[in-house]
């Protein structure tokens, strides 16, 4: 089984840090780069989603915008169906990642995946705290 421990401790630590944010500081910025991030985290995992259940999943769903005190829950639910979805691939209980993936991640292993999910939700702390 693919350990996500490292997903979901960053998505926990970063949806922490907006929690704690003053509202000055989610309008300058944190908030938008917080919903990017749960936006592409949800999509991700929703691709992965939509390949285990095979030809009848429905199309993937936009987070909506729920305002600026929400985004911190949005980060660690997305990040959390993402670490789920990347441990149900690499366990054997999908098809291959390269049937199951969206066009970009086609040739990624679930283990890339999780690399580069932990990389981006890095990045966007980083931008949102600066």
């Amino acid at each position: 089984m693919l350990d996500t421990s490292p997903l979901t401790a960053a998505v926990e630590r970063f949806a922490d840090r907006l929690r704690a944010m003053p509202q000055s500081r989610l309008r300058q910025g944190a908030a938008a780069q917080a919903l990017e991030l749960a936006r592409e985290l949800s999509v991700r995992a929703q691709a992965l989603e939509a390949g285990q259940q095979g030809a009848g999943a429905a199309p993937a769903r936009n987070m909506p915008d729920a305002g600026l005190f929400v985004v911190g829950d949005q980060v660690a639910v997305a990040g959390t169906d993402l670490a789920e979805a990347l441990r149900a691939t690499a366990g054997g209980t999908a098809e291959s990642p390269r049937d199951t993936a969206s066009p970009r991640d086609t040739a990624k292993a679930p283990s890339e995946m999780l690399d580069e999910a932990v990389r981006m939700v890095e990045q966007a702390e980083v931008r949102a705290t600066r």
